[in-house]
């Protein structure tokens, strides 16, 4: 699928899934934003997306700072010539009993997972609008925005108000061209796991490695997902072939939750 002359912005670029995006979307031909905390690890993808051929422009930012998230739109259409994908792929897991969530904990989650998405969705919506032209919104989802998981409550939760954001924003930005979706990705092999791993050894003494394990061999398909699996999926929310599609939020974990 070619996006050449296109503009993406990924949020979380510098590793995992955001990483796998930001390359796939460069080699569909799209110059690409990168937006993260860790500017070594935004240089070096910027750097594998330069070697791809495309354009790669590197921005700073906490998403669940309104204006950081504003100002990041900003320097991406300055410093790329326009912006067409918005990819709020940027969140945070947390392994905890609902019996011991802290206040400040589901302050942290909540402001990362679901106000970084609003922002991004609303500050995309507005510089497509300016800019007189359609434009496609993608949220990270999760299977966790479809089921509950034990010890994963709050981050379900967060993961469900993605897919109600992504529901809501595509009936009201569609007037306007814009189309919103997201991706509900199952076990990834990132480092992201790796720490869910740890702390479901911490809680329950089981050994390290066994959850993802256990995780993996419900998969039906039977491996891991990778970073790749996701972004290819996105690159097909990202392109023309999913004009006529709004407001989803697909399934894409090799088979665990069936909807």
């Amino acid at each position: 699928m070619s996006l050449k002359n296109k503009v993406a912005l990924v949020t979380g670029a510098g590793n995992g899934i955001g990483r796998g995006i930001a390359l796939r979307l460069a080699r569909d031909g799209a110059d690409v934003a990168l937006v993260d905390l860790d500017e070594d690890a935004m240089q070096s993808v910027a750097d594998e997306i330069a070697a791809l051929g495309c354009k790669a422009a590197i921005f700073k930012a906490d998403v669940g700072d309104r204006d950081q998230v504003y100002a990041a739109i900003d320097h991406a259409e300055a410093t790329l010539g326009g912006f067409d994908i918005m990819v709020n792929n940027a969140g945070i897991a947390q392994v905890q009993p609902i019996s011991e969530v802290t206040p400040d904990e589901i302050a942290r989650i909540h402001r990362i997972n679901v106000e970084g998405t609003l922002w991004g969705i609303q500050a995309a919506a507005k510089k497509f609008i300016a800019r007189k032209q359609k434009g496609k919104i993608i949220n990270a989802s999760s299977i966790a925005g479809h089921n509950g998981f034990p010890m994963l409550g709050v981050y379900s939760a967060t993961k469900f108000a993605v897919r109600a954001l992504t529901q809501a924003a595509a009936q009201e930005y569609a007037s306007a061209g814009i189309t919103v979706n997201a991706y509900c990705p199952g076990v990834v092999g990132t480092g992201m796991w790796v720490e869910i791993d740890k702390r479901f050894a911490a809680l329950t003494g089981a050994a390290e490695d066994a959850t993802y394990k256990k995780f993996v061999e419900g998969i039906a398909l039977g491996r891991a997902q990778t970073p790749e699996d996701v972004a290819a999926f996105v690159s097909y929310l990202s392109g023309p072939d999913s004009d006529y599609m709004t407001g989803q939020a697909p399934l894409i974990d090799g088979g665990m939750v069936y909807r």
